[in-house]
Protein backbone atom coordinates (compact mmCIF):
# COMPACT_ATOMS: atom_id res chain seq x y z
CA UNK A 1 0.00 0.00 0.00
CA UNK A 2 1.31 3.62 -0.52
CA UNK A 3 0.80 4.51 2.75
CA UNK A 4 4.10 2.51 4.06
CA UNK A 5 6.31 5.17 3.12
CA UNK A 6 4.75 7.85 5.21
CA UNK A 7 5.00 5.91 8.32
CA UNK A 8 8.51 7.76 9.40
CA UNK A 9 6.51 10.90 10.37
CA UNK A 10 3.06 9.16 12.05
CA UNK A 11 5.05 9.75 15.67
CA UNK A 12 5.14 13.36 15.26
CA UNK A 13 2.03 14.32 13.18
CA UNK A 14 0.09 12.15 15.64
CA UNK A 15 0.30 14.39 18.62
CA UNK A 16 -2.20 16.52 19.59
CA UNK A 17 -4.93 15.70 17.29
CA UNK A 18 -7.41 14.37 20.00
CA UNK A 19 -7.96 11.34 17.86
CA UNK A 20 -5.62 9.42 19.47
CA UNK A 21 -4.88 5.88 17.87
CA UNK A 22 -7.06 2.75 17.29
CA UNK A 23 -4.76 -0.88 16.33
CA UNK A 24 -8.42 -2.12 15.42
CA UNK A 25 -10.16 -1.92 12.14
CA UNK A 26 -12.71 1.27 12.02
CA UNK A 27 -16.39 0.67 11.88
CA UNK A 28 -17.63 3.61 9.43
CA UNK A 29 -16.41 7.39 9.64
CA UNK A 30 -15.37 8.75 12.29
CA UNK A 31 -17.29 12.13 12.17
CA UNK A 32 -20.75 12.12 10.81
CA UNK A 33 -21.43 14.54 8.16
CA UNK A 34 -23.27 17.15 10.31
CA UNK A 35 -20.34 17.31 12.27
CA UNK A 36 -21.91 15.14 15.10
CA UNK A 37 -19.53 12.05 16.61
CA UNK A 38 -19.97 8.89 15.44
CA UNK A 39 -19.61 7.47 18.45
CA UNK A 40 -21.98 5.68 21.74
CA UNK A 41 -20.79 5.90 25.36
CA UNK A 42 -21.02 2.93 27.58
CA UNK A 43 -20.09 1.90 31.16
CA UNK A 44 -22.31 4.48 32.83
CA UNK A 45 -25.63 4.95 33.52
CA UNK A 46 -28.16 6.62 30.94
CA UNK A 47 -29.11 8.92 33.54
CA UNK A 48 -25.23 10.56 34.50
CA UNK A 49 -24.26 11.15 30.48
CA UNK A 50 -27.71 12.13 29.45
CA UNK A 51 -28.34 16.12 29.65
CA UNK A 52 -32.02 17.13 28.98
CA UNK A 53 -31.69 20.78 28.67
CA UNK A 54 -28.65 19.83 26.55
CA UNK A 55 -31.08 17.73 24.18
CA UNK A 56 -33.56 20.46 24.02
CA UNK A 57 -31.26 22.89 22.62
CA UNK A 58 -30.01 21.03 20.16
CA UNK A 59 -32.61 18.80 18.62
CA UNK A 60 -34.30 19.60 15.21
CA UNK A 61 -36.88 22.11 15.56
CA UNK A 62 -39.72 20.03 14.71
CA UNK A 63 -38.79 17.55 17.29
CA UNK A 64 -38.89 20.50 19.81
CA UNK A 65 -42.11 21.74 19.05
CA UNK A 66 -43.70 17.94 19.18
CA UNK A 67 -42.70 17.84 22.65
CA UNK A 68 -43.83 20.69 23.92
CA UNK A 69 -47.27 20.20 22.43
CA UNK A 70 -47.05 16.29 23.91
CA UNK A 71 -45.71 17.95 27.04
CA UNK A 72 -48.52 20.49 27.29
CA UNK A 73 -51.13 18.32 26.04
CA UNK A 74 -50.06 15.15 28.01
CA UNK A 75 -50.16 16.99 31.63
CA UNK A 76 -53.63 18.95 30.52
CA UNK A 77 -55.18 14.89 29.83
CA UNK A 78 -53.28 14.07 32.96
CA UNK A 79 -54.98 16.58 35.34
CA UNK A 80 -58.39 16.11 33.33
CA UNK A 81 -58.41 12.78 34.26
CA UNK A 82 -57.59 13.69 38.45
CA UNK A 83 -60.65 16.43 38.01
CA UNK A 84 -62.92 13.65 36.09
CA UNK A 85 -62.07 10.92 38.95
CA UNK A 86 -62.48 13.12 42.08
CA UNK A 87 -66.26 14.07 40.47
CA UNK A 88 -67.37 16.63 38.32
CA UNK A 89 -69.65 17.67 40.91
CA UNK A 90 -66.88 19.40 42.43
CA UNK A 91 -66.39 21.50 39.58
CA UNK A 92 -69.26 24.64 38.94
CA UNK A 93 -70.23 26.20 35.63
CA UNK A 94 -70.03 22.80 33.31
CA UNK A 95 -72.77 22.73 30.57
CA UNK A 96 -72.06 19.03 29.11
CA UNK A 97 -74.51 16.62 29.36
CA UNK A 98 -73.21 13.62 28.42
CA UNK A 99 -70.02 12.07 29.68
CA UNK A 100 -68.18 13.13 26.64
CA UNK A 101 -69.27 16.77 27.16
CA UNK A 102 -68.38 16.78 30.19
CA UNK A 103 -65.06 15.39 29.59
CA UNK A 104 -64.36 18.08 26.95
CA UNK A 105 -65.43 20.54 29.47
CA UNK A 106 -63.25 19.31 32.18
CA UNK A 107 -60.36 19.05 29.85
CA UNK A 108 -60.84 22.58 28.15
CA UNK A 109 -60.83 23.69 31.73
CA UNK A 110 -57.93 22.01 32.64
CA UNK A 111 -55.64 23.60 29.74
CA UNK A 112 -57.53 27.17 31.00
CA UNK A 113 -55.86 26.29 34.84
CA UNK A 114 -52.74 24.80 33.38
CA UNK A 115 -52.19 28.21 31.29
CA UNK A 116 -53.24 30.60 34.09
CA UNK A 117 -55.84 31.82 31.91
CA UNK A 118 -59.06 31.43 33.81
CA UNK A 119 -61.74 32.53 31.91
CA UNK A 120 -63.94 31.74 35.19
CA UNK A 121 -66.98 30.02 33.53
CA UNK A 122 -66.31 26.55 35.07
CA UNK A 123 -64.55 26.80 38.78
CA UNK A 124 -63.61 24.61 41.37
CA UNK A 125 -65.75 24.41 44.39
CA UNK A 126 -65.15 21.40 46.29
CA UNK A 127 -61.92 20.77 48.16
CA UNK A 128 -60.08 18.17 46.22
CA UNK A 129 -60.98 20.18 43.05
CA UNK A 130 -59.30 23.53 44.47
CA UNK A 131 -55.92 20.91 45.60
CA UNK A 132 -55.90 19.96 41.65
CA UNK A 133 -56.19 23.23 40.31
CA UNK A 134 -54.23 24.85 42.87
CA UNK A 135 -51.02 22.26 41.83
CA UNK A 136 -51.86 22.28 38.46
CA UNK A 137 -51.72 26.22 37.73
CA UNK A 138 -48.01 25.91 39.94
CA UNK A 139 -46.74 22.89 37.28
CA UNK A 140 -48.01 25.30 34.31
CA UNK A 141 -46.29 28.48 35.70
CA UNK A 142 -43.04 26.93 35.92
CA UNK A 143 -43.36 24.94 32.75
CA UNK A 144 -44.00 27.73 30.87
CA UNK A 145 -41.01 29.22 32.68
CA UNK A 146 -39.03 26.84 31.63
CA UNK A 147 -40.21 26.73 28.14
CA UNK A 148 -39.32 30.23 27.69
CA UNK A 149 -36.00 29.68 28.80
CA UNK A 150 -35.37 26.92 26.43
CA UNK A 151 -37.08 28.77 23.67
CA UNK A 152 -35.09 31.65 24.01
CA UNK A 153 -31.46 29.55 24.32
CA UNK A 154 -32.37 28.06 20.81
CA UNK A 155 -33.02 31.35 19.66
CA UNK A 156 -30.24 33.24 20.72
CA UNK A 157 -27.78 30.45 20.81
CA UNK A 158 -25.10 31.73 18.41
CA UNK A 159 -25.03 29.36 14.86
CA UNK A 160 -22.31 29.06 12.46
CA UNK A 161 -24.29 29.94 9.34
CA UNK A 162 -21.99 28.03 7.30
CA UNK A 163 -22.04 25.15 4.61
CA UNK A 164 -19.04 23.03 2.72
CA UNK A 165 -19.42 21.43 -0.11
CA UNK A 166 -20.11 18.18 -0.52
CA UNK A 167 -17.13 16.65 -1.68
CA UNK A 168 -13.39 17.24 -1.30
CA UNK A 169 -11.23 17.51 -4.62
CA UNK A 170 -7.64 16.55 -5.69
CA UNK A 171 -6.98 18.76 -7.84
CA UNK A 172 -4.02 20.22 -9.72
CA UNK A 173 -2.53 23.24 -7.44
CA UNK A 174 0.52 25.13 -8.54
CA UNK A 175 3.04 22.94 -9.53
CA UNK A 176 1.81 19.86 -8.08
CA UNK A 177 -1.29 18.59 -6.51
CA UNK A 178 -3.89 19.69 -3.61
CA UNK A 179 -6.74 18.21 -1.54
CA UNK A 180 -9.26 21.14 -1.66
CA UNK A 181 -12.90 21.29 -0.22
CA UNK A 182 -14.58 24.72 -0.16
CA UNK A 183 -17.02 26.48 2.45
CA UNK A 184 -19.21 29.39 2.12
CA UNK A 185 -21.48 32.19 4.57
CA UNK A 186 -24.99 31.77 3.24
CA UNK A 187 -26.98 34.24 5.29
CA UNK A 188 -26.63 37.85 4.20
CA UNK A 189 -25.02 40.12 5.83
CA UNK A 190 -23.57 37.65 7.86
CA UNK A 191 -19.49 38.03 8.12
CA UNK A 192 -17.22 35.73 10.45
CA UNK A 193 -13.52 37.31 11.48
CA UNK A 194 -10.47 35.69 12.88
CA UNK A 195 -11.36 32.18 10.64
CA UNK A 196 -9.46 29.51 11.46
CA UNK A 197 -9.32 26.54 10.05
CA UNK A 198 -8.16 23.12 11.06
CA UNK A 199 -7.92 19.61 8.95
CA UNK A 200 -7.00 16.26 10.44
CA UNK A 201 -6.35 13.25 8.55
CA UNK A 202 -7.18 9.65 9.73
CA UNK A 203 -5.71 6.68 7.56
CA UNK A 204 -4.95 2.91 8.27
CA UNK A 205 -1.34 2.82 8.23
CA UNK A 206 0.39 -1.32 8.57
CA UNK A 207 3.51 -1.46 9.98
CA UNK A 208 5.17 -4.90 10.36
CA UNK A 209 2.29 -6.88 9.63
CA UNK A 210 -0.26 -4.86 11.70
CA UNK A 211 -3.03 -2.38 10.94
CA UNK A 212 -3.72 0.72 12.50
CA UNK A 213 -5.09 4.38 12.28
CA UNK A 214 -2.67 7.19 12.48
CA UNK A 215 -3.83 10.63 12.67
CA UNK A 216 -2.14 13.99 10.98
CA UNK A 217 -2.58 17.43 11.18
CA UNK A 218 -2.60 18.57 7.30
CA UNK A 219 -0.45 21.99 6.57
CA UNK A 220 -2.93 23.88 4.50
CA UNK A 221 -2.29 26.78 2.00
CA UNK A 222 -4.24 29.07 4.36
CA UNK A 223 -5.20 28.57 7.65
CA UNK A 224 -6.60 31.82 8.85
CA UNK A 225 -7.98 34.85 7.03
CA UNK A 226 -9.49 37.92 8.70
CA UNK A 227 -13.31 37.81 7.38
CA UNK A 228 -14.87 35.49 5.56
CA UNK A 229 -17.04 37.43 3.24
CA UNK A 230 -17.23 35.22 0.23
CA UNK A 231 -16.51 31.39 -0.50
CA UNK A 232 -13.49 30.11 0.74
CA UNK A 233 -11.85 26.64 -0.73
CA UNK A 234 -9.19 25.18 1.91
CA UNK A 235 -6.02 24.15 0.03
CA UNK A 236 -4.07 21.36 1.50
CA UNK A 237 -0.65 20.86 -0.49
CA UNK A 238 -0.14 17.04 -1.82
CA UNK A 239 4.16 17.26 -1.59
CA UNK A 240 6.77 15.33 -0.15
CA UNK A 241 5.90 16.87 3.41
CA UNK A 242 2.24 15.37 3.34
CA UNK A 243 1.02 11.78 4.42
CA UNK A 244 -1.20 11.79 1.03
CA UNK A 245 2.41 11.98 -1.33
CA UNK A 246 1.65 9.50 -3.92
CA UNK A 247 -1.45 8.35 -3.21
CA UNK A 248 -4.22 7.28 -5.87
CA UNK A 249 -7.65 6.77 -5.75
CA UNK A 250 -7.32 3.43 -4.47
CA UNK A 251 -4.95 4.21 -1.84
CA UNK A 252 -7.35 6.39 -0.39
CA UNK A 253 -9.94 3.65 -0.24
CA UNK A 254 -7.50 0.71 0.67
CA UNK A 255 -6.05 3.44 3.58
CA UNK A 256 -9.86 4.17 4.64
CA UNK A 257 -8.79 8.19 4.30
CA UNK A 258 -11.49 10.42 6.37
CA UNK A 259 -10.91 13.96 6.76
CA UNK A 260 -11.96 15.81 9.95
CA UNK A 261 -12.48 19.65 9.27
CA UNK A 262 -13.16 22.10 12.26
CA UNK A 263 -13.32 25.92 11.49
CA UNK A 264 -14.35 28.44 13.85
CA UNK A 265 -14.69 32.49 13.79
CA UNK A 266 -16.39 35.86 15.57
CA UNK A 267 -19.42 36.48 14.72
CA UNK A 268 -20.01 40.16 15.19
CA UNK A 269 -23.86 39.82 15.57
CA UNK A 270 -23.70 37.70 18.42
CA UNK A 271 -20.43 39.08 19.77
CA UNK A 272 -18.91 35.12 20.13
CA UNK A 273 -17.12 32.71 18.88
CA UNK A 274 -19.26 30.04 16.78
CA UNK A 275 -17.37 27.12 15.30
CA UNK A 276 -18.78 24.05 12.83
CA UNK A 277 -17.54 20.77 11.96
CA UNK A 278 -17.84 18.41 9.11
CA UNK A 279 -16.09 15.12 7.44
CA UNK A 280 -14.94 13.50 4.38
CA UNK A 281 -14.53 10.11 3.76
CA UNK A 282 -12.99 8.09 0.81
CA UNK A 283 -15.77 7.87 -1.37
CA UNK A 284 -16.44 11.83 -0.74
CA UNK A 285 -13.48 13.00 -2.24
CA UNK A 286 -13.09 13.16 -5.78
CA UNK A 287 -9.91 12.86 -8.93
CA UNK A 288 -9.29 15.44 -11.84
CA UNK A 289 -12.26 17.51 -10.83
CA UNK A 290 -11.73 21.24 -10.07
CA UNK A 291 -14.54 23.55 -8.64
CA UNK A 292 -16.26 26.24 -11.01
CA UNK A 293 -16.13 29.76 -9.43
CA UNK A 294 -18.86 30.95 -7.66
CA UNK A 295 -18.81 34.49 -7.85
CA UNK A 296 -19.70 36.81 -10.82
CA UNK A 297 -19.81 40.70 -11.66
CA UNK A 298 -22.90 42.78 -12.21
CA UNK A 299 -23.91 46.57 -13.05
CA UNK A 300 -24.96 46.44 -9.61
CA UNK A 301 -22.27 44.68 -7.87
CA UNK A 302 -21.31 41.54 -6.79
CA UNK A 303 -23.32 38.10 -6.75
CA UNK A 304 -22.22 35.12 -5.26
CA UNK A 305 -23.59 32.28 -6.60
CA UNK A 306 -24.21 29.63 -3.46
CA UNK A 307 -25.93 27.34 -5.66
CA UNK A 308 -22.59 26.62 -7.45
CA UNK A 309 -21.23 25.39 -4.27
CA UNK A 310 -20.72 21.75 -5.31
CA UNK A 311 -20.02 22.54 -9.18
CA UNK A 312 -16.98 20.91 -10.44
CA UNK A 313 -15.62 20.42 -13.93
CA UNK A 314 -12.91 17.64 -14.98
CA UNK A 315 -9.43 18.48 -15.53
CA UNK A 316 -7.21 17.21 -17.93
CA UNK A 317 -4.97 14.52 -16.66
Amino acid sequence: MANHRHLHISSKENKDTGFGTNASSNSGRFLNKDGTMNQRREGISFFDKFSVFQAMLTIPLWKFVTIILAFYFGFSFLFAGVYFAIGVDELQGLTGITTWQKLKDVFYFSTQTFTTVGYGRVNPIGDGANVIASIEALTGFLSFAIATGLIYGRFARPKPYLIFSEQALVSPFQDHTGLMFRIVSYKDKHVLTDVEIIVNLGMLVTENGKSSYRFFRLDLERSKIESLIANWTIVHPIDEKSPLYGMNAEDYKNADVELYVLIRGFDEVFSSVVQKRTSYIFSEIQFHKKFVPMARETESGNVLELHKLNDVIDVKR
